[in-house]
């Protein structure tokens, strides 16, 4: 049983431009652009069309995070999209295990790649479309091992004859600096690892859609708020323009996603760094982030990022969290900076937990001074990321010698360098610093 397309709803220009590709023979498929440009809506509307023509076929929708796939898909567009497009299609959802069956038994999964019980189970199917939803904060590892599941064999009725359905790999997102590596594999045509041309560059096609190209279902203020931006957020949300390199960047969306491992061995040495954003009170959108990342020390000498906890909340939250995790990851030591708020983190910790070992640092040199020999030991691959930590890696592409050119305080980005000096001190540490070198715990035995 097939319900037909609404004969209401009408495609915009753009719309038509990304049907008629989901109709050619690529199989990898980008659409990016700016904000709300209907990038989403047009894949999901394709997905269902595909689900509708081969009766128990399969398809996945998965992001980087499970909870965004649920709010932003599960519950706000693929309803929307449905009653738009395909009014008189009723469908179960099942919430359980998050997939919905349409009438003619076909699926539709919806994932999230942090949730590893959950990958597994959808990973243990096979599907003729899988869309990458948001594919900027998606490494190109996973990429791959999602790739691997591109395999139901299904087929569809047309003219009389029955034809199997093309496998499509669909991706979107708002586009990220040129080094990402949907840049280099769908508008460069190369190898992200190699950076070889591609040895069938026609089976990856791209389409850049933009607000503009959605403005009738938008509203103008929205598309003035865009056009108002500054320009990096402009070029970015409103015209869907990759972003270039900072010029004089000291981390580059190379050295970030080759340092992304799945696993971490045997820890010696845990550290939990605390960037306070100076605010006493309640959260507001106009505080800074507190900056809270914990990061390990393994047997192989290298660091490895566990968690990033940044939060905007009021001081009894965030030392609640930094005391739950101290206790969680049965750290070694808790760090806060002296220059701004150390005192106040120091007591805020005490008032979560007074058996938790603090220490104080004093951070005598500048941000991306102190940043600088970090990045040197990151791109030497002595640091290493375990799984995605999508805004600290903006805070991170950000930093560049001549200082950081992101829109607000980068406290992922500070707490991360002072928990890796915390771990490297003879590295990264002035010469003067070397008399408070702190030797490592060696009382872990068990991998985590």
């Amino acid at each position: 049983m097939q319900t037909a397309l609404s004969e209401e709803f009408a495609l915009t220009a753009k719309q038509e431009e990304a049907r008629d590709l989901f109709a050619s023979s690529a199989t990898n498929i980008l659409l990016y652009g700016g904000a709300r440009s209907a990038k989403t809506f047009a894949i999901l509307r394709n997905i269902v069309n595909r689900a509708l023509m081969a009766p128990g076929s399969r398809h996945a929708v998965l992001r980087h995070r499970f909870s965004h796939v649920k709010s932003s898909v599960v519950l706000d567009t693929f309803p929307k999209m449905m009653n738009l497009c395909f009014p008189g299609c009723q469908y179960v959802l099942n919430k359980s295990d998050w997939y919905v069956t349409l009438p003619n038994k076909s699926e539709v999964w919806f994932g999230g790649l942090d949730d590893k019980e959950r990958t597994e189970k959808i990973l243990g199917n096979e599907y003729v479309t899988i869309f990458l939803n948001e594919c900027s904060q998606i490494s190109r590892e996973a990429f791959l091992i999602v790739q691997t599941r591109l395999a139901q064999k299904c087929h569809y009725m047309r003219d009389g004859q029955r034809r199997e359905m093309r496998l499509k790999m669909l991706l979107d997102e708002n586009p990220p600096l040129r080094g990402h590596w949907t840049y280099v594999l769908f508008i460069d045509k190369k190898d992200p690892e190699t950076k070889r041309p591609l040895k069938e560059p026609h089976d990856y096609a791209h389409l850049q859609m933009n607000p503009a190209d959605n403005a009738a279902n938008l509203p103008a203020a929205y598309l003035r708020m865009l056009e108002g931006m500054p320009k990096r957020q402009r070029d970015r949300f409103y015209l869907g323009m990759f972003g270039s390199a900072a010029e004089g960047a000291l981390w580059t969306t190379e050295v970030i996603e080759s340092s992304k491992v799945a696993e971490h061995p045997t820890l010696i040495r845990i550290v939990i760094a605390v960037d306070p954003s100076g605010s006493t009170g309640e959260p507001e959108t106009t505080n800074d982030d507190i900056g809270i990342k914990v990061v390990g020390l393994g047997v192989d000498g290298l660091a490895y990022v566990l968690e990033d906890l940044t939060l905007n909340a009021a001081p009894a939250v965030w030392g609640k969290v930094v005391a739950d995790a101290y206790a969680r990851h049965e750290a070694d030591r808790v760090i806060g900076e002296a220059n701004y708020g150390g005192a106040m983190v120091e007591f805020v910790i005490r008032a979560a937990d007074p058996n938790i070992s603090y220490k104080m640092v004093h951070a005598s040199r500048s941000k991306m001074l102190r940043a600088e020999p970090v990045s040197a030991l990151h791109e030497q691959g002595k640091i290493k990321l375990v799984g995605d930590f999508p805004d600290l890696e903006d805070e991170l592409l950000n930093a560049t010698t001549m200082g950081y050119t992101g829109a607000r305080s980068p406290n992922r980005l500070d707490a991360f360098v002072f928990a890796v000096t915390e771990l490297f001190p003879g590295v990264v540490k002035p010469k003067q610093d070397q008399a408070s070198l702190v030797v490592p715990n060696l009382r872990r035995v068990g991998a985590r």
